[in-house]
């Protein structure tokens, strides 16, 4: 039986697949193949140096060379045929991402070319004690970051309808402000961090705007991105300037409680798609419900959580599409109660999910109410 020929065409800043395969970062799109446990690169060769140096691969081949004889700026499809015939290769396996524009050409050229679902790579789910470090260092980052956004809430005071800070009105952009500056001091980068106010936050992917107001609630969604290790860590809390209204209290201890459940359920092999259901059922006998409200929705309607490493979002998921959870992978538990006019919450860890249980990665407090 043949060995499969894993092919992936992309930049490895972007391509999450070609950065675990290759643990090298290239801004341009490169060809990776992979045959059995051979890896190879064709690289431009400006990049050619720095591979041989950082790239974890057996080959590496210059895209010049390769297009020798193929003539001058051969197109991409004619190098990838070529590199295939000299393997005596006819067939490939393409990430779903694999572009169409690739994808058609190689077929026309007479190779056979199958796409796999995501996970493509699915080893990238099973984190190793490295990568696990590598996770909870940016989780550190977004705790400390968050932590500082939290402390100038607690300095502030509030003023009639306003929330001051050092004569300013407190708001979200001078709170994602302090958060990313703190961020870029642990080499991190935030990228759309959520500190919504109000029924902001009833949106789940409102990134908020304007001022924090007295006894609403914030939540506070920081995911960044390490510079030095591309991995990602994923921390949301929701906190009230002043007094939360008894409505939110209860909201808060009923979102609190189905983290919890959720920690005491996940363990290897446990099924994402069941431990989400569980979730729904639990808001539905605690009375909150889940369905439309006008335009938009309210209750519980996303998903409890998703997998987190070289993508914000990967595999595997708690939710709809869930299936089986693995020991080593790492995984959000952020269920969320979302009611415009009363106020949004939602509570996010980060836990590793191990054959026995899960080892919670986040270490940040969950207080509702900073006085």
């Amino acid at each position: 039986m043949k060995r499969e020929a894993l092919l992936i065409y992309g930049s490895s800043e972007t391509d999450a697949d070609l950065f675990h395969a290759t643990g090298f970062l290239v801004p341009d799109p490169v060809i990776f193949l992979q045959v059995g446990r051979k890896k190879t690169l064709v690289l431009p060769d400006l990049e050619i140096g720095r591979g041989r140096d950082e790239a974890r691969v057996d080959e590496i081949l210059s895209l010049s060379e390769m297009q020798r004889g193929l003539g001058r700026g051969a197109p991409v499809a004619r190098v990838i045929r070529r590199l295939l015939r000299d393997r005596g290769l006819r067939r490939v396996t393409v990430p779903d991402r694999f572009p169409v524009g690739l994808a058609d050409p190689l077929r026309a050229g007479g190779i056979r070319v199958r796409w796999k679902p995501a996970p493509f790579r699915p080893q990238r789910v099973r984190k190793t004690p490295e990568e696990v470090r590598a996770i909870e260092a940016v989780q550190r980052a977004v705790e400390e970051a968050v932590g500082r956004a939290v402390d100038l809430l607690r300095r502030a005071r509030i003023r009639g309808d306003r929330v001051v800070y050092r004569g300013r009105t407190v708001t979200s952009e001078l709170l994602k402000t302090v958060i990313h500056g703190a961020l870029l001091e642990r080499e991190c980068l935030g990228k759309d961090t959520i500190v919504a106010p109000g029924d902001q936050g009833c949106d789940p992917h409102h990134r908020g705007q304007g001022p924090i107001l007295p006894g609403r609630t914030v939540i506070l969604d920081v995911f960044p991105r390490s510079t030095a290790t591309r991995y990602f860590a994923d921390m949301t809390r929701t906190v009230v300037k002043g007094r939360a209204s008894p409505e939110v209290r209860r909201m808060y201890e009923a979102v609190r409680e189905a983290q919890e459940r959720v920690f005491s359920m996940l363990r290897a092999g446990a099924d994402g798609r069941g431990v989400h259901r569980r979730v729904q059922e639990f808001f539905r006998r605690r009375g909150f419900r889940t369905g439309p409200w006008g335009r938009k929705m309210e209750g519980f309607f996303h998903g409890t959580g998703h997998g987190v490493g070289l993508e914000i979002h990967e595999a595997p998921f708690l939710g709809p599409r869930g299936g089986r959870i693995a020991a080593g992978a790492v995984v959000t538990v952020e269920p969320g109660l979302y009611y415009p006019g009363v106020g949004a919450v939602r509570l996010e860890d980060m836990v590793l999910v191990t054959r026995t249980g899960c080892r919670n990665l986040t270490r940040f407090p969950k207080v509702l109410e900073i006085p």
